[in-house]
């Protein structure tokens, strides 16, 4: 839309999918971050591109519009800069479910069959064919499901590649700026207030990540995302062990699970550079940022029950970071309903990177009055789970 302004807040891999989207057509972007692009969140992921983890509905919807977008978004970065597609890089690796108790196998196994009927390649894996595709993995097991069409990138890196096509189409970056208020006129927001000054744009996308919720209720229109801790182990470098990414039946219940406490999971993959990525926790600590020693144990114990061969390993470093939690863990997509001209696009929770470019491609169709790729109802800002959490500062008026 030409000359239209946009100014999207965050630099995560969203806003810098979001920021593509609308550049490309034709939007005048500004992208605004109050640090550095993707040095948040999204630098502290593990690059996943899944369907393996998601039942039928929505969120699965947008999972495989995303999957089959990321391989034409990345090609078209391609022609720009090889260089830069490369260091994305891609690698369509595929999942591993593992069941090591009959339950988990019954669960995942009801699992998979209501994926396939959505559309998901599927394939059950028998002891033989385990240990060809994952020689190092447990032999304790019940039932395994192979996911094919499981993925993943280097996120720091995807991020940088959306954002420099963003600006190669004319987009503008402001880094160190962050936005503490908005100014409206009548029910519509004309400009937001800066740590760097006043910013006016025809329309704002909330893009902020964990952060959205805050961002929200500064903006004067809050929604209730929240940020989920989550922690993530690192390897010393390794000979090849792990071939895809593998994960225990129980990390679907983790991710699906609303409760405040602890949740961990076996999650396991390697990244290009050798080092084995030791996941998954799920903790609401507000934005807490210490590491606990007990979680990483926790952790560290499930991932040496799927993958014996790591005992002994040594650990070089653990990271951890915040992921944008709505309490009926679908996304938030869509126009704001008390405030025209305000756009959210968030609470992905930890599948922001896989869903990052179908939720962009959404919000353009949407903001341009186009017939979206899929029904983006259940996302809407309106509902119950998102809409009256927190109440919200009084507008700062303009004539």
């Amino acid at each position: 839309m030409y000359g239209t302004s946009a100014v999207v807040v965050g630099a995560g891999i969203v806003g810098c999918a979001c920021a593509r989207e609308l550049a490309l057509a034709g939007f005048e972007v500004t992208v605004v971050e109050r640090g550095a692009a993707a040095s948040a969140t999204t630098a502290h992921g593990e690059g996943n591109v899944l369907v393996s983890d998601k039942g039928p509905g929505p969120e699965l919807q947008l999972a495989q519009l995303s999957r089959r977008l990321w391989p034409q978004v990345l090609a078209a970065a391609a022609e720009r800069s090889a260089h830069a597609a490369r260091a994305v890089e891609w690698e369509p690796k595929g999942g591993i479910v593992v069941a090591t108790t009959d339950a988990g196998a019954r669960e995942l196994t009801r699992f998979a069959a209501g994926q396939r009927t959505a559309g998901v390649h599927t394939e059950i894996l028998d002891a033989d064919a385990l240990a060809a595709a994952e020689p190092y993995v447990t032999r304790d097991h019940a039932a395994v499901v192979h996911y094919p069409e499981d993925a993943q990138v280097q996120p720091a890196a995807a991020a940088a590649a959306l954002l420099t096509e963003a600006l190669a189409a004319g987009a503008t970056l402001r880094t160190g700026c962050e936005v503490l208020g908005a100014l409206t006129r009548g029910e519509r927001i004309t400009a937001v207030r800066t740590s760097t000054g006043l910013l006016e744009a025809d329309c704002f996308v909330n893009a902020a990540g964990p952060w959205s919720g805050e961002l929200a209720t500064r903006l004067g229109a809050p929604v209730d995302i929240r940020p989920r801790r989550g922690d993530v182990l690192v390897t010393t470098p390794l000979p090849p062990m792990v071939f895809h990414k593998v994960y225990d039946a129980d990390y679907v219940g983790a991710v699906g699970s609303s409760t405040q406490g602890l949740q961990t999971s076996a999650v396991v993959e390697s990244t290009r550079g050798g080092s084995v990525l030791i996941g998954s926790s799920r903790r609401r600590v507000g934005f807490d940022d210490r590491l606990r020693p007990a979680v990483l144990s926790t952790v560290a114990a499930k991932a040496l029950r799927l993958f014996p061969a790591l005992a002994g390993v040594p650990v070089i470093r653990a990271y951890g970071g915040f992921r944008p939690y709505v309490p009926d863990h679908l996304p938030v997509i869509g126009a704001d309903p008390r405030l025209s001209g305000l756009w959210h696009v968030g609470g992905h929770e930890g599948a922001g990177i896989g869903l990052s470019v179908g939720s962009a491609r959404l919000l353009r169709q949407l903001m341009l009055g186009q017939p979206t790729e899929m029904d983006t109802t259940p996302f809407r800002v309106d509902r119950p789970a998102v809409l009256g959490a927190r109440p919200a500062p009084a507008h700062e008026e303009t004539a």
